[in-house]
Order: C-alpha cells, then structure tokens, then sequence
C-alpha cells in the first residue's frame, strides 16, 4: 500500500528526526562505530520528549510526541467489545495514545477524508503501514484536536491519540480504507501480577540514565532529567515511553499491540537496559579515543 503524501517536499519522502537507527552512522570514521550495539538497543541515543513540552513544532513535520499525556486519558473511553466503523489513515509511524502527532495533509482522498471528519468527530484511526511488513491490524485513533485549511485544500493538523484499535474486518478501500474495528484495552494482570508501581519507577530511572549518557556523548550538560512520569499512571506512563522510541517503529508497533502493562513495561526496561550498556561502551571508547568525539 502507497503511503499517503503528507509532506511537501522536493523528495517526497517522510522523514523522522531525531533517528535512533543504529546503523545510520556517519561516513567519517569513529570508534564509536566499532561498538555494535546488542538487540532490542535504540542506540545511539533516545529521544527525550518532556510531557510539557510547549516548544513551537513547525507544522509539516511528521512526527509523533509524548507532550500531552493524560492521567484519564482512558476515562469514558468506548467498551472493548464495541464494533465501530473508522478511516483509516496508514502511515510508516506509530501513534500512541495521549501522544500529539502534527500532519499536514495534500493528498486528495486525505483531503476528502478531512472535509467527512470535520463534519462529523475528528477521530481517525492512524495505523502503522510498510512496504516490508504491509499494514498493521492494531492502531491508535488519532483525534483533530486543532486544524487549520488552506486556500489550496490543504490542511495543518494537530492531533492526539485516544483509544486503542484492532482492525476486524475492511469494509471499503476507496477513496481511503474504512474498516470495521474493535477497541483494545489492557487486560488486568492475573493473581499475584505484578507491582506495576515498581516496574514504572525502574523504567524511569533507565530512561534517566540513558538521556544523561545521551547528552554526554552529544556534548550536552549531563543534568540529570527530573521527574519524566509527572504523577501519569503506569500503563499511560507505558505508552509515553513506548512513544520515545522514535525512529524504532516496529519495536514501537509491538509495544502497542501488547495488551498487559507489566509486560509492555518489562520489555521496554530491557530496551532501555540495552541501550545503557550501548551508551555505556560508546562512553568508554569516547574516553580512551577523545579526538574521535
């Protein structure tokens, strides 16, 4: 399936900044590059978004940020066994709920997608799509929060994710997919689950530590970050961390469809982990090799 134009460019293409890819390394040599970072790492480094965040983006950037979750973003949310029919809008990035994703939109079946939802209610559904691994069946409703339409038909959007969807069945593919979904919610943990407080403040204290070691070897002030959970429950608190993982959207896609907090939680722990132990061998080299930075 063709990716839908969102952003004008001589190229074309979409683009993510900052990449966690940690085979995109530079063509100048480095020592840093002999390191191979273990499975499941986001090195070189991990995107740090703060949930206040109220630095002005530039509209046509396509990228998703953790910089409005909500404590009760699952309150009044529609039951897991409700069937409703949802646009859909395949994109090759992950939106996750109480993140904020920016769009601009020139494509025309987008633009007749645009002109239905601002009449009705400005939910979406936005859902992961690659020429490698094709479309997803899990997705995230994407809510028009702020528009803005052009004299050309274009539009400027700012959207924030909801609920959690499965894609049941596609009831029409023109003059965009429509499909029949079923939200998706997490299940609770089985007896003696675990302390879900506990795994969050651990996650926490990784992504701390991976920012001040980031910011080290990009030669910023290592501050230590301050409190990146901000009070947010652990599964909300999940999903942030999960929305940090930029440039990594097929790790991203598996923490979404997971469907136990514990265990989304755990694997990201164990992501973090890596990407310490990465950070952590970078450092060293960057210490023996001081010229190399």
């Amino acid at each position: 399936m063709a990716f839908p134009q969102l952003l004008h460019s001589p190229s074309s293409s979409l683009t993510f900044k900052p990449s966690l890819n940690p085979n995109s390394s530079s063509s100048n040599p480095n020592p840093r590059h002999l390191i191979k970072p273990p499975p499941k790492t986001l090195a070189p480094f991990l995107t740090h978004h703060h949930h206040h965040h109220r630095r002005r983006r530039k509209p046509n950037l396509l990228r998703c940020s953790a910089s409005s979750f909500s404590e009760k973003h699952h309150t009044g949310s529609p039951q897991s066994d409700d069937v409703v029919e949802l646009p859909l809008f395949p994109l090759p990035l992950v939106l996750f709920p109480g993140a904020i994703l920016p769009l601009q939109i020139f494509e025309f079946r987008y633009r007749m997608m645009m002109h239905t939802l601002l009449q009705t209610d400005l939910r979406f559904g936005v859902i992961y799509s690659d020429t490698a691994t094709g479309t997803a069946e899990v997705g995230c409703v994407g809510e028009v929060v702020k528009h803005e339409r052009l004299v050309d038909d274009r539009f400027f959007l700012i959207c924030k994710g909801q609920e959690r969807f499965r894609v049941k069945k596609i009831v029409r593919t023109k003059p965009y997919l429509v499909a029949e979904v079923a939200w998706l919610e997490d299940r609770p943990s089985g007896d003696g689950g675990e302390d879900l407080e506990t795994l969050a403040s651990e996650v926490e204290t990784y992504m701390k530590d991976v920012i001040r070691l980031s910011n080290r070897l990009n030669g910023k002030p290592e501050k230590e970050a301050q409190d990146l959970r901000r009070n947010l429950f652990p599964t909300p608190f999940s999903f942030f961390v999960g929305s940090t993982f930029e440039g990594a959207p097929r790790e991203q896609q598996a923490l979404l469809e997971l469907e136990d907090t514990a265990t989304r939680l755990k694997r990201e722990k164990e992501t973090l982990r890596n990407t310490l132990n990465y950070l952590s061998a970078a450092s060293a080299v960057k210490d023996v090799f001081p010229s190399s930075s």
